[in-house]
């Protein structure tokens, strides 16, 4: 479900490997992301790649088959928090993390692309922060990550009309930093030339002072306050009214 692999040119790559369940993240997989990172940490990494498996998605959001409508908002939060962890580890993790969108992103898809510091886009794809379709917020802390990575006026437009945009749109909005032609996707050591060139010590420097520029110190009780939020909206009758139409569409005979 998580590979990682520690690369020659001194970085890591750790993969969203659920292409059946288009990379969605379930506990079980949440749990391992989190052992690779700690894994990660350890390797002296001069930057760190969070990519996906295969070539459609890059993650589909939380695993709805666990996040489903009839969680107390109690429950709900106790299975949101651990991923709002997560993203807070991808937000301080010591050097660069460097999202190669494969695929399209929705939901959480996004909110662990904007945890990372930059995003690196396959031609061709598009994402959207699409909770508020489904009654809810942003349920890991990546909305509150949305504010502080484009214009405020953008995120709260994109969080409220719950849109999916193309690569190119989210160029310009600083959201997607480079968009790469999909024959030269699989061409790693070009994409990330201008950071293999680095040293382990100006990327864990560059960090630091990216750390401090972000107010880092109350970034993780706004992102604690968003996944509060989310959960109290868990058995709203919105919500589950969205998810019961979403999984008896994914669940119904296709002809």
């Amino acid at each position: 479900m998580i590979g990682y692999q520690k690369m020659d040119k001194g970085y890591g790559v750790i993969t969203l490997n659920r292409p059946e369940k288009r990379n969605a993240i379930s506990e079980k997989m949440a749990n391992a992301f989190h052992s690779t990172l700690q894994q990660a940490r350890l390797d002296a990494l001069k930057f760190l790649v969070i990519t996906g498996a295969e070539d459609k998605m890059f993650c589909a959001g939380g695993d709805l088959t666990e996040l489903h409508g009839n969680l107390t908002p109690a429950e709900a939060y106790e299975r949101l928090r651990v991923m709002k962890g997560l993203l807070y580890e991808l937000v301080t993790f010591p050097v660069p993390v460097i999202c190669l969108l494969n695929g399209n992103a929705l939901g959480g898809g996004c909110e662990i692309a904007t945890a990372c510091d930059f995003r690196i886009a396959k031609a061709g794809t598009s994402f959207g922060f699409v909770q508020t379709k489904l009654g809810i917020l942003p349920g890991w802390g990546g909305g509150a990550l949305l504010y502080e990575k484009t214009h405020p006026s953008f995120a709260l437009q994109w969080l409220t009309e719950a849109a999916i945009y193309e690569a190119e749109k989210l160029v310009d909005k600083g959201w997607v930093h480079h968009i790469v032609d999909a024959s030269a996707w699989h061409d790693y050591e070009q994409i990330l030339q201008p950071y293999v060139l680095k040293s382990y010590n100006q990327m864990k420097l560059l960090k630091q002072q990216y750390l401090h520029a972000i107010s880092i110190s109350t970034l993780a009780k706004r992102m604690e306050e968003e996944v509060r939020n989310c959960a109290e909206l868990w058995d709203s009758p919105e919500h589950k009214q969205a998810v019961k139409q979403f999984l008896e569409k994914n669940n119904s005979p296709k002809i």
